[in-house]
Formats: structure tokens, sequence, C-alpha cells
């Protein structure tokens, strides 16, 4: 843990002192083959007990994950019962049969039920993320999840919808509002976090993509007009080219995320690079297609790893003082676990 202080600032105490940063890295510690075991054996159980086990499967596979990542050498865990999670699925399952029941003896019924799972999704999702975060908790203290019908409606649907319309103008504000939408309705305990990115961020990602296509493929197209033998390799430029601006993508969208993200004064930044991510999905597609999927397992493990390698929090002050108050706060409200219609 590094600790910055302000060259000019002066030494005081008591209740004005001004609060130290201090920059903590996230640190996930998982093995691929450890996790290799847990994977092999959760796909032999899912597929002998005809799916029944994925439940205990999911959360197997979130345990893992959650217990191997670190935050100032405390670990975060996952909460799931298995046995709920089978329940939301049993569910789902049965509705599925109805639905296709229904389209094949009664088509009208099919597509009243089909209408009715379009504006079902929204209320699904927001359950789906509550429970996600009620399942979810460092030193302690749960995360929550409140969003309201209307804001996941808008998000779902109309966003990307206007982002199609406007061929592609408003896209970005789309992904900002998903990503405001989920933030600012998200919260440690009883903190809520915030979201300050701006349409801008986004667009200027876009803009970079669309600039850098251009570049590249204007001369390319040229090229190959004028030299027709061209033509063999362009196929594989235009792969480097598209596979060079989805790492892009993914880079830019992860550190403009975590880099518009806080937890009231306690701040987080990511430094995600084009050349550290291309490394990892390189290596990673190279030993899973010579393994023929088994890699798979170590490769997630591989890309958590760069990933939170990459994220750090600057806290203001001590977490230690953060989430005493927090336990207070949580203790005071009550929980409101709400199981009834909990779906993973």
């Amino acid at each position: 843990m590094n600790t910055e202080v302000p060259e000019n600032a002066s030494i005081t105490h008591g209740a004005d002192a001004p609060k130290q940063t201090s920059i903590l890295n996230f640190e996930f510690r998982g093995d691929g083959m450890e996790y290799f075991k847990i994977w092999i054996v959760n796909i032999l159980l899912t597929i002998v007990t005809l799916g029944i086990y994925s439940a205990w499967a999911t959360v197997r596979n979130n345990r893992y994950f959650y217990s191997n990542l670190y935050l100032e050498n405390t670990n975060f865990r996952y909460l799931a019962d298995p046995i709920t999670i089978l329940k939301g699925r049993i569910i789902a399952i049965v509705a599925f049969i109805a639905y296709y029941v229904a389209s094949i003896y009664a088509p009208i019924v099919g597509v009243m039920i089909a209408i009715a799972l379009v504006f079902a999704i929204p209320y699904f999702v927001n359950q789906s993320v509550a429970f996600t975060n009620r399942m979810s908790a460092y030193k302690n203290i749960q995360f929550r999840f409140k969003g309201s019908y209307g804001e996941a409606f808008m998000v779902i649907y109309i966003w990307p919808l206007l982002g199609i319309l406007t061929l592609g103008i408003l896209y970005p504000l789309a992904i900002l509002k998903a990503n405001e939408y989920f933030v600012r309705n998200s919260a440690y305990g009883t903190t809520k976090f915030d979201f300050k990115a701006t349409y801008k961020d986004y667009g200027m990602i876009f803009l970079t993509m669309i600039g850098i296509a251009l570049a590249i493929g204007i001369p390319m197209g040229l090229l190959t007009y004028l030299v027709p033998a061209f033509a063999m390799i362009s196929p594989v430029v235009i792969f480097a080219v598209y596979f060079g601006l989805f790492v892009y993508f993914m880079v830019s969208m992860t550190n403009v995320f975590y880099a518009s993200l806080s937890l009231v004064e306690h701040k987080f930044d990511a430094k995600l690079t084009v050349t550290g991510q291309t490394k990892v999905i390189l290596i990673n597609l190279f030993f899973t297609i010579i393994t023929l999927g088994l890699y798979l397992p170590a490769a997630k493990v591989r890309m958590t790893k760069y990933i939170c390698s990459c994220i750090t929090m600057h806290a203001q002050g001590s977490l230690d003082t953060f989430t005493a108050a927090e336990k207070e706060n949580v203790s005071a409200l009550g929980e409101e676990m709400g199981q009834v219609f909990d779906f993973a």
C-alpha cells in the first residue's frame, strides 16, 4: 500500500486534520489449476444431475472468485444459497415450458405471454442485480441495489433504441445511462456509489475508434484498388484492425468506468492498457485452442488477475473507520432481505 502526502500540506491534529489519501490495490490470488479442479467437477456433476447441480456450481464458482479477490488484505465474500438460485431457475424453466406449449397449442396466448415477458424483463433485471449485490459482502457489510422499474425500462429498451435511430450518435449516451443506473442505485451498506462520467467521455471513445478505422480503412482500400494482389492479405489486416478496435473499446470503457466511480470521498481508478489486454487475450486464446477448451478456467483466472492488478482505490482516511460506521448504520436500518422473489 502506498501513501501520497502533498508536499505543502501542513501537519494538523484533531477534527480539522486533512484525511490522508491511501492508494489501495485490488489483488486476485486465484490459481488456474486450482480453479480448473472446481470447474471440471462442476461440469461433470451438472451433466450427471441433468442440470440440477448448476445452482451449486454457480455458487462454488462465485465463492472462489470472491474469496480470492482482496482489497487492503481483506477478501470479498459471496453469500448466496444454492437452493435460492435453484428455485429461481425452476421458476424460469416452468415459465419457458408454459410459453413453449402455449405458442404451439394457443398461439394468441403465446404472443400475449411474449409481450408480457418483454415488459417483465426490467423487473427481473432489477431483482437479479439486487440479489447479486445483496449476496456480495466486504468486511461483513453487504452491498445493495434499489433500482426502479421505469429506469430499468429506459436503460434496457429506450436508450439503446435511440442510439440505433440516431445511427449511433446517442449510443454513447445509452452506455452512460446504463452505467449511471447500475452504479447510482448500488450501495455499500447504506452508502451509495456515484458515477461522474459524461457523454463526452464515451463519445471520445467512439470518435477515436471511427478515426482509427477511417485512417486505416481508406488507405487500405486505395492500396487494394491500385495493387490487386494486396486483396489476398487484406482480410488479415481487416481482422487485425477489428481486433485492435475491440481491445481498445474494452480497455477504454473499463478505464472510464472506474475513473468515474466513487464511494463518498473514496475514488477509484483503472490503468488497463491495450498492450497488456492484448497480451492476455492472445495467450488465453492460444492455450485454449491447443488444449481444446480445457484452458478456459485458467484463462478466466489470468484475465481476472490482470484486470484486478490495474484497478486501485484512492481511500480518504482509513477504511476501517468507514466500515465501522457502516456496520452501525446497517444495524440500525435492519435487514430488508425480501427473499420471496430472489433471482440469481
